[in-house]
């Protein structure tokens, strides 16, 4: 009972890791307009998604803009965008054969399979953790790398947007899923072993039961037979002389 609540855990933490990925990637808030230099008092603000860019003015008017060409934008862009939805393919994975390695279910009950699945889950979670990670870090050092940069003027400078926290989150989230999976499954794996074991015979089953053939039947000697003495014939053709015995 307390291994079928921690997968839940797991699988529930993961879930929302895969969740705040999808926001993440979604939202365009990865970059936000750096408010240093002229920049102190502005009217608009730009904002810089995987997908799109947004204009907010300060009269309450909000305009995005997608991408139209995918080979002109920056190639650390189009590698944040394979990352990112590479990591909500393989959460959407790691969701489905978490479901179906959890005690909770119904799929394969009773089987040895349930348990490499539920880790195979796990090892997804992580998969898509890293991948978001690197995402969101890859990004927070190329902002950084510019706004300290003298040579590029003011209002070309951005910030940190909050897409890129949600995806630190939603990253932690998925590897805290993906580790408590894998500690419930291991825990798991080792217990049953032991619990095979157990249930084998220790020593050898005694000896009554062992099947024995049957004892040959007893023959009585020619000489014997029909009641009769043997005569002088008899014993004389059977090899034996009188003379032994008188």
């Amino acid at each position: 009972m307390a291994s079928m609540a921690v997968q839940l855990l797991g699988f529930f933490l993961g879930l929302l890791g895969f969740a705040g990925t999808v926001v993440a990637t979604l939202l365009p808030h990865w970059r936000s307009t750096a408010y240093v230099g002229s920049n102190i008092i502005t009217s608009t603000s730009y904002m810089k998604g995987l997908w799109m860019e947004c204009v907010w003015h300060s009269t309450g008017i909000y305009q995005c803009e997608m991408y139209r060409s995918l080979l002109a934008l920056p190639r650390d862009l189009q590698a944040a965008r394979a990352l990112m939805v590479l990591s909500c393919v393989t959460s959407v994975l790691a969701s489905v054969v978490s479901v179906m390695g959890m005690k909770c279910t119904r799929f394969a009950r009773g089987s040895l399979i349930k348990s490499p699945l539920a880790l195979s889950g796990a090892i997804c979670f992580l998969c898509a953790g890293l991948l978001c990670l690197i995402t969101v870090s890859w990004t927070t050092n190329d902002v950084i790398m510019d706004f300290y940069d003298p040579f590029l003027p003011s209002g070309m400078k951005y910030e940190i947007g909050l897409a890129v926290y949600l995806g630190y989150a939603s990253a932690c989230l998925s590897l805290t899923g993906g580790l408590v999976l894998c500690w419930s499954s291991s825990g798991e794996r080792a217990r049953s072993p032991l619990h095979i074991q157990r249930n084998q015979p220790s020593s050898p089953p005694p000896a009554f039961n062992h099947v024995y053939p049957p004892a040959p039947l007893y023959k009585p000697p020619e000489a014997l037979k029909d009641n009769r003495a043997p005569s002088i014939c008899s014993l004389s053709s059977s090899g034996y002389r009188l003379n032994n015995y008188v």
